[in-house]
């Protein structure tokens, strides 16, 4: 498959279920696909650092690294009989993380909030967090990932002004707070402080980053955007069918919103070009067309969606559930999803030959 000028891999938040992301990564380093540009909110934003912060030749090793770190306390193991069985294995496995934490990432506070002083990390939050600081550290080279080839955004908002911002090492040098700030989830997780100012998760905002990375193109773009909760799926026919399909819902809902918006508006600019094309000779310098066109300026852009859509026996929890069993499953989801994606890749192809905007869910089935 011919590859533009620019590759960026969009990365939305999902928790548990990043390990999807960290697949997709796998099998697009397998095909000698390179990525220049990564933008990722919550979950997605520790595995972009992760990437951005190490040469190609470790990148893969790191991130498992991260996910056997997180997932060691829930080792796999085998489950008998049918998916009824796996999905209480499941319920079991998300009940023991909210009550003991994620090793390397976060675990459960001694006192509860409301016996804090009031403004301290520990009233604002149910878990403390400080230990992922000690596990991007250990990870992450920040020289490497700052003044590298990789173009990294993560998104958060700000508490008081509600404002939501990408935070990029383009314009500043990134630390670990800009990527916890990008996950940090309330109430599960307190807010992180970052030049006298709280932060809490992006995806309180929008779960997808694919807006930034598509304000800031300058050439022509190839865009992987991994989403963790799908926005089709079948009635709910259980109670916790009911969490897990309101939780995709409310998650993708935004994703979706913003993608067919970024959509949208790109085709319309590619009509106003096709006009302004047809105009007279004496009309292609007034002032009017000359500002049009400006406007109306753009590179072309495709959207490769790679959606994460959950087993039968994955619930509500599943963006906490974090054992080793689901992780290698969620992992290996994702390097058939890019598989999947390869193997449909000549409509893209042609696209991307012709000079066209357009996106794809090539894993639909």
């Amino acid at each position: 498959m011919p590859l533009p000028d620019e590759v960026a891999l969009v990365l939305q938040g999902g928790g548990a279920l990043g390990s999807y992301q960290a697949g997709v990564y796998e099998a697009l380093d397998a095909q000698g696909i390179e990525i220049d540009r990564i933008a990722g909110i919550s979950i997605g934003a520790v595995n972009a650092a992760i990437l951005a912060g190490n040469p190609p030749e470790r990148r893969v090793a790191r991130l498992r690294e991260f996910w056997e770190l997180v997932t060691s306390w829930l080792p796999s193991f085998p489950i008998p009989g049918d998916d009824h069985w796996r999905e209480l294995v499941h319920e079991w496995s998300a009940a023991f993380v909210a009550v003991t934490g994620v090793p390397g990432f976060f675990g459960a506070r001694f006192v509860p909030p409301v016996f804090a002083a009031p403004g301290t990390p520990g009233a604002l939050s149910f878990y403390d967090n400080s230990i992922l600081a000690e596990t991007l550290d250990k990870l992450i080279d920040w020289d490497l990932l700052n003044t590298g080839p990789i173009h990294l955004s993560v998104g958060a908002v700000e508490i008081e002004s509600g404002n939501f911002r990408f935070f990029s090492n383009r314009k500043e040098r990134l630390d670990a707070r800009h990527v916890m700030a990008s996950g940090a989830l309330p109430p599960g997780l307190p807010p992180v402080e970052i030049d006298g100012k709280l932060w809490w998760d992006g995806g309180i905002v929008s779960n997808t980053p694919l807006a930034d990375v598509l304000d800031t193109q300058a050439e022509p773009l190839l865009v992987f955007q991994v989403d963790l909760f799908p926005a089709a799926g079948p009635a709910p026919r259980t109670i916790l069918d009911v969490f897990a399909r309101e939780k995709e819902i409310r998650y993708s809902s935004r994703t979706r919103q913003v993608s067919n918006q970024l959509m949208k508006l790109r085709k319309e600019r590619e009509l106003i070009r096709r006009v302004l094309r047809k105009l007279p000779a004496e009309l292609k310098d007034d002032p009017d067309v000359a500002a049009l066109r400006s406007q109306a300026a753009e590179q072309p852009v495709n959207v490769v969606q790679l959606i994460y859509r959950a087993s039968a026996w994955e619930s509500g929890s599943r963006d906490y559930e974090f054992s080793a069993r689901s992780m290698t499953e969620h992992w290996a989801a994702g390097r058939d999803a890019v598989k999947q994606s390869i193997d449909k890749a000549e409509l893209l192809a042609r696209n991307i030959v012709d000079g066209k905007t357009a996106a794809f869910d090539l894993t639909r089935k």
